[in-house]
């Protein structure tokens, strides 16, 4: 499961980089079921990146509320063990993945496009140390 923003684009993105939907091919010959969980509201372009991407999505998640990620899990047929979720914040996305049971995987930030993002991450900083290259 990936986040979308500033996950696997940045806000601002409109659609997916190339190097992104070969990524996803490439997830795709692995047998990694892609699957975006996002937040966001904006449907249009929720749509349309899962569209692009072929892959499945479910908006306004409610991160970090596991619920979003145990229905994706659950219509995708796999287990919390078989499953992680890939994301750029440690209070929405590791929280959710760790209430719903499976692995977080925390990214850089594609991009710092206003203000409150680049202090939402500077207050994440300690926790980001704390955790680099644990896993």
């Amino acid at each position: 499961m990936l986040d979308l923003d500033n996950t696997i684009a940045a806000y601002n993105e409109h659609s997916p980089a190339e190097s992104v939907k070969e990524w996803f091919a490439s997830l795709r010959k692995s047998d990694i079921k892609p699957f975006i969980i996002s937040n966001s509201t904006r449907t249009k372009r929720v749509e349309s990146f899962a569209e692009a991407l072929d892959c499945e999505f479910i908006m306004r998640a409610a991160k970090p509320s596991p619920k979003a990620l145990k229905r994706a899990m659950a219509e995708s047929g796999f287990t919390s063990e078989q499953s992680a979720l890939v994301g750029d914040q440690t209070f929405t996305d590791v929280l959710a993945a760790r209430l719903a049971g499976t692995t977080p995987i925390l990214v850089r930030p594609r991009a710092f496009t206003n203000l409150f993002l680049a202090l939402r991450y500077y207050i994440e900083v300690p926790i980001r140390l704390m955790c680099r290259d644990k896993h």
